[in-house]
């Protein structure tokens, strides 16, 4: 059963909206996923703060006419998918690459990051990127590196001059 304009408006109103509250938002072509896949997907995303719903391509261009660039959405055939990320701008693209890999009915579209569109390049680009606590990690690794070479080059000269006093007590005792 066709909707009406109110329901296509409150449909459109609540698109916008959660457009404006996510942080990034990465389009897919709905193109026979099987339900499985989508609830397994859902299910992922909402585990990490992000959230996959699927409406009608003239609904998501409506929604998004504040990107005027927004012309690769045509490449996408059937309903649109979108993944919004509400806490983690990486979240998202770094889930749909997994599952995109795995199947080959999930076909990555642009996005919307720090509200500028992106290309499909882009978002398979953020997929691919480190966690936020592997990033971390890496961070303080570096800086401690260097802290930790000035220790042990400290260390070393404090080590040698034991070294040698130690040897010059061995030598006074057999003496």
């Amino acid at each position: 059963m066709p909707k009406t304009k109110d329901q296509k408006k409150q449909i459109l109103e609540r698109i916008k909206d959660k457009l404006a509250k996510s942080k990034s938002v990465v389009f897919t072509a709905d193109k026979g996923l099987n339900v499985k896949v989508v609830e397994d997907l859902r299910g992922q995303l909402k585990d990490n703060g992000a959230e996959y719903l699927v409406a009608k391509k003239t609904l998501v261009k409506l929604a998004t006419k504040e990107w005027p660039e927004f012309g690769d959405l045509k490449d996408l055939s059937g309903s649109v998918g979108l993944t919004l990320s509400y806490e983690d701008e990486v979240t998202g693209a770094k889930i749909l690459t997994k599952v995109a890999k795995a199947n080959d009915k999930l076909e990555l579209g642009g996005g919307i990051l720090e509200n500028k569109y992106i290309l499909p390049e882009m978002v398979k680009r953020l997929g691919s990127l480190p966690s936020r606590e592997q990033l971390l990690a890496r961070l303080v690794g570096s800086l401690n590196s260097p802290l930790s070479g000035l220790v042990r080059v400290l260390s070393g000269n404090t080590r040698n001059l034991v070294g040698v006093l130690a040897a010059i007590r061995d030598k006074k005792q057999t003496n």
